[in-house]
Order: C-alpha cells, then structure tokens, then sequence
C-alpha cells in the first residue's frame, strides 16, 4: 500500500449518517494517515506549512467530504487556498505534488440518477467534480477516478456492505 493521506473533512460530523459510518470501516495501517480538518482546525485557521510537510511524506492523498452544494465544505476549499501555494505546489519550478495520486471519496443525499444530464442535477457527478480533478493536475498530480457515495442518508451498516467494500478496496489498493 502506498503511503497515503486521508483528509477527511464534515463540517457537521455529528449528523453525519454516511461519513460516520464509513469510518468505522477504517482500516488499520501504518500507511494510512488519517487527518480530519475540522478537528485540526476547529478555528478554521490552517496552518500551511505543517499540512505541507504532511503532503510531502506520502505517495497518494484521498480527500473524503460530504458534497455541500455541488462543492467541497468550506474548510477542504480554505485548505486549497492555503496550503497549495504558487511556487510549491504549482508554478515554475514547483515539484511537491508532482507524481503523487490524488482522489475523492464523497457522499451525495440524491440517488446517482440525479446526477445526470438529465436527472435532477442535470449534471454528472464527473462534471461537478471538475475544478478539483483541474487543481489536483494543475499540481501535477495523478488524479484517480472518485469514489462516489450516493444516497448517503440511506445508507446504514445492513445495506452497504458492497460501499464498505468499495471504501476499503479505495484506501488500501495501489493506483494502477
């Protein structure tokens, strides 16, 4: 298993049906660094230097939310802003992400037949996770299909045993 980073990041984990319950299914491994930003940072106040040395010791970087209006929360967009500054992560002669795996893992409270272009959305799911795919190749990043989790207040331990699954199989395989 790649050395990997798991920011995770639910601004309101306490209502949390999905998120809650997938990381119960954590895996154990020392490969695995799992970071929840609102609980580093209950101020919002990020500290940049220190998420980009956490950043430069792994191989992959999972980022794991709820979608928030067709977004991130706002706390996984602050961390972008922050952490990711011209001339380490992009720009001339910027190096720090080059060849490192990015991914997504999220949870959506509409059914997957929403998210087409002729569902509710009318958008996919691809579409509307664009600007991160573009930011994580901005970096030079290696941008792995998402794990999408839809109709996530479904979702309990009886029905999701192929979602745990799917869960696990993202956090421990290597990108091919």
């Amino acid at each position: 298993m790649l050395k990997t980073l798991l920011i995770f990041a639910h601004p309101a984990l306490h209502k949390s049906q999905a998120n809650k319950l997938l990381l119960n299914y954590l895996p154990k491994d020392e490969n695995l660094i799992f970071h929840d930003l609102y609980e580093a940072y209950p101020d919002h106040i990020i500290h940049p230097q220190l998420e980009q040395k956490k950043v430069e010791q792994v191989d992959r970087i999972i980022f794991q939310f709820p979608l928030y209006w067709y977004s991130t929360p706002a706390l996984i967009k602050e961390w972008f802003d922050i952490v990711l500054e011209y001339g380490w992560a992009y720009g001339h002669h910027a190096d720090a992400l080059v060849g490192k795996y990015a991914q997504i893992i999220t949870t959506t409270g509409s059914p997957a037949s929403s998210y087409t272009p002729e569902g509710q959305v009318q958008h996919t799911m691809e579409e509307i996770l664009l600007p991160l795919e573009r930011t994580f190749k901005l970096c030079g990043m290696i941008y792995q299909a998402p794990l999408i989790i839809h109709d996530a207040l479904q979702l309990d331990k009886n029905n999701c045993k192929s979602c745990m699954e799917h869960y696990i199989k993202t956090l421990t395989d290597t990108p091919s």
